[in-house]
């Protein structure tokens, strides 16, 4: 087992048959928010995403681009997926590619151990295929077309016509794991989470599983089965091993002890991959399952997921050209439910840029700092006689700070924010009560003026701390204009959970003018 303040946070590897969309940003945002905030705590963390490159999808898209499947998924690689962490400041570890030479020798090695210890076999197989999924469909997942594909069965997720695939295939016996699944789902009530996912996953179990097809002959684009290269392996099960080959399995015990168990942020329709699936095949190898596997929903946009397919798909830029990458990352962590299904709105999104973050705490941080550049010479006011209204807000600080730890600590982050916000909402409320403009007009108030303006600085402190694994450009901006790099050290190696011990900003720090955070936006209706 790692050491307990280890914390290793994967997303899943996005298929590159097409440009990202802002479903896809969701999903690294959160994974970002996460692991920041774990980095920022002082826990050993790792944060893996990357990209998924083989299979049939892959190799037709490519095809049908005139190019091939490698030379496509390097153009999309380094021309949209990687670019997409730099346009919304994710910040990950490392980003592996199911073309990466370290994953497929990883992969080899563990197909390898299953064949070698009698968990694989070969046998024939029919069923209908979704090319979309890249999966053969369970009956659930089934439907009737209509329209231009009446009388013929589609897949219910992409509402495209099924492929019917008979191939001699390599099968996982993975119908050996259910009673282990089974019990490891009632032993680990928490393993899958949210608890609507966990009871879906069980449901599903206890239908009966049967054995998992796990290599192809109809076509080539995949890694080769070792000891047939005639088959390559099933993407699914290449691609769930990129989370134990990234951090050295079959190649760096040292590293692979450090960090694994891994902790799984997965969109819903990818749960049964990884939280049937995926379980199965580590048990079959005797390491150790993931600490957890969290479900997030879905973006909807008219009802509907993001889809490129279905032309609801949204570019990030969309969104960044004009909001920002703090803005972004802060309205999707904020506004949706994580774990839940969540619609975007462009309405939405322009009424909280401009009511929570420009007005609420943007403002906030301007006319504190604006009032202690006018009225103490631009430094860190040194705070006297503590009165209630004082006290309240020191007291909120270490509970906001408490709350949104542990929070985070179940993946609730728009609860962590809600947390924090209070702190915020709390702070304009006190400045707008003690007035401290109307105080600098007495000079008998002059103490009072100074812990006023100290209990609203040292508020912002915490507010930079806790915001800066959300709206890290934000934060960091006001962090400098506080004096804090000088005194306190940088933002990211601030030890997070202590965020709300009060008076960490030494009286007297020198302070900064501080560039307004989140400038008004006149929109367009789109």
């Amino acid at each position: 087992m790692p050491h307990p303040s280890s914390f290793f946070l994967t997303t899943p590897i996005f298929y590159v048959n097409d440009a990202p969309h802002i479903g896809h940003a969701y999903t690294e945002v959160a994974a970002d928010v996460l692991a920041r905030w774990h980095r920022q705590a002082g826990d050993d963390t790792w944060f893996l995403t990357g990209t998924d490159e083989h299979g049939q999808k892959i190799l037709r898209t490519a095809t049908a681009n005139g190019v091939a499947p490698k030379e496509w998924a390097d153009r999309l690689v380094e021309s949209s997926w990687k670019p997409l962490l730099d346009l919304i400041d994710i910040s990950n570890d490392d980003f592996i590619r199911t073309t990466d030479a370290r994953h497929e020798e990883g992969v080899a090695k563990f197909l390898q151990k299953l064949y070698d210890d009698g968990h694989v076999y070969a046998g024939e197989f029919e069923a209908l295929y979704c090319v979309g999924c890249e999966e053969f469909k369970p009956k659930s997942e089934i439907v009737d077309g209509t329209g231009a594909f009446a009388g013929e069965k589609v897949c219910a997720i992409h509402s495209k016509p099924l492929e019917l695939l008979q191939e001699k295939n390599y099968f996982f016996k993975m119908s050996a794991f259910q009673d282990r699944l089974l019990a490891l789902y009632e032993e680990r009530p928490d393993f899958v989470q949210p608890a609507s996912a966990r009871n879906e996953v069980i449901a599903f179990v206890q239908q009966g599983l049967e054995d998992l097809s796990i290599s192809r002959t109809s076509f080539d684009w995949g890694i080769p089965i070792p000891w047939d290269s005639s088959h390559v392996t099933y993407v699914w099960f290449d691609a769930l091993l990129n989370y134990v080959t990234a951090i050295g399995y079959g190649r760096d015990d040292a590293e692979f002890a450090r960090r694994w168990p891994a902790n799984h942020l997965v969109g819903k329709d990818i749960l049964r991959f990884h939280a049937v699936i995926w379980p199965a095949m580590l048990m079959a190898a005797g390491l150790e399952v993931p600490d957890r596997v969290f479900a997030h929903g879905w973006l909807l946009v008219g009802g509907e997921k993001m889809s490129k397919s279905k032309l609801t798909g949204i570019a990030p830029s969309e969104i960044t050209d004009t909001f920002g990458s703090d803005a972004f990352r802060y309205y999707f962590m904020r506004a949706i439910s994580f774990g839940h299904d969540g619609s975007f709105s462009w309405e939405d999104l322009t009424a909280r840029y401009h009511a929570e973050l420009a007005n609420g705490f943007g403002n906030l941080a301007s006319r504190v700092l604006a009032m202690n550049a006018k009225y103490f010479d631009a430094r860190m006011p040194e705070a006297g006689v503590e009165t209630p209204a004082d006290a309240a807000i020191r007291e909120l600080a270490s509970a906001a700070a408490e709350r949104a730890d542990a929070r985070i600590e179940t993946f609730a982050i728009h609860e962590a924010i809600a947390a924090v916000w209070e702190l915020v909402d709390a702070l304009n409320g006190y400045v707008q009560e003690q007035q401290p403009w109307a105080l600098a007009k007495d000079p008998a108030q002059r103490d009072r003026l100074a812990t006023v303006l100290a209990t609203a600085t040292e508020g912002l402190r915490v507010l930079a701390e806790l915001l800066a694994p959300v709206i890290p450009q934000a934060t960091r901006k006001l962090w400098a204009a506080l004096g804090a790099e000088e005194r306190l050290g940088a933002l990211d190696a601030q030890p997070l959970r202590e965020a709300g011990r009060w008076g960490r900003l030494p009286a007297g720090t020198e302070q900064r003018a501080l560039a307004v955070l989140f400038p008004r936006i006149e929109t367009e209706a789109k």
